[in-house]
């Protein structure tokens, strides 16, 4: 895919991009610096982050470390300030931190419940706070892009915490959207719903279970989520797809278009049938049908 587009739109500005030291974020940062960008890098793993940074460093980039919680408003405020005052104004924002959750939703710890919520969620809202109102007042183009999943389009057992918190932000991103072109910025502010399919990422080996309860369901699921991982998509691939479609203008960006289409009309017909969600045994995602 040729990227020269993306890279008059995007080259030479700044990205910011939380969880950027795994997966799909870090995807997006190896992109984000192949298009020229000055790529911030933000989690709270700051061994992964600063490995990432000297890579891209390595490679003739420009990165910097932010160790930071998205859970805490006020650091992503401070962060948001640093940025501005020290690197410059950002043109493309990415709210992507996540973790996952198995197990049956009555199994699930309360802790665990409001770590998806607060990072997947809270986080996304936090992020978009922080920085916002800095990219309207700095009066130049920029894009928002907030990470839902194909979960976000899905009803999935085993993984209701995830789930609700992916709808969340594709909800969330959509009333963003139209409040930006309410308040009259929609020419200026571009914000766009990321909905990944099966990207290869350790979110399931971090992912929360349960301590009381069924846990071999909940460890079934994990398995099953992790034969999806083996016939994944390259993080970086994921990045350069995302890019593409965002540089074209879509509002839903699809790491697989044809796979994450196939959800999202899937989901359309069951609201407009009103057919109660159905158990579906589990099909492994193949890329060459994708």
């Amino acid at each position: 895919m040729d990227s020269a587009d993306a890279r008059r739109t995007f080259g030479g500005g700044i990205a910011v991009i939380t969880g950027a030291g795994a997966g799909i974020g870090a995807g997006l940062a190896r992109h984000a610096h192949r298009l020229g960008m000055t790529v911030v890098l933000v989690d709270v793993d700051e061994r992964a982050v600063t490995k990432l940074r000297d890579e891209l460093v390595a490679d003739g980039g420009t990165a910097h470390v932010e160790v930071c919680d998205v859970r805490d408003p006020d650091a992503l405020v401070a962060l948001a300030e640093r940025v501005y005052s020290d690197i410059g104004p950002v043109r493309l924002l990415v709210n992507n931190a996540g973790v996952e959750q198995f197990g049956y939703l009555w199994d699930t710890p309360v802790a665990n419940w409001n770590r998806v919520m607060d990072i997947n969620v809270s986080g996304v809202f936090h992020g978009v706070r922080a920085f916002l109102p800095k990219m309207i007042t700095a009066g130049t183009p920029a894009w928002v892009w907030n990470l839902s999943s194909i979960g976000g389009v899905a009803a999935v057992p085993l993984q209701a915490p995830y789930i609700v918190s992916k709808h969340a932000v594709l909800a969330l991103t959509e009333c963003l959207r139209l409040e930006v072109e309410l308040a009259g910025h929609g020419d200026l502010i571009r914000v766009q719903a990321v909905l990944p399919g099966a990207v290869k990422s350790n979110i399931f080996e971090a992912a929360g279970g349960v301590e009381d309860g069924d846990d071999r369901a909940a460890e079934s699921q994990r398995e099953a989520m992790l034969d999806i991982k083996a016939a994944a998509m390259d993080p970086v691939e994921a990045a350069e797809v995302v890019f593409e479609q965002a540089d074209r203008g879509d509002f839903y960006l699809l790491t697989q278009p044809d796979y994450v289409s196939s959800a999202m009309a899937d989901r359309a017909t069951v609201l407009t049938t009103r057919v109660p969600p159905q158990l579906r045994t589990a099909q492994r995602f193949d890329p060459d049908k994708h």
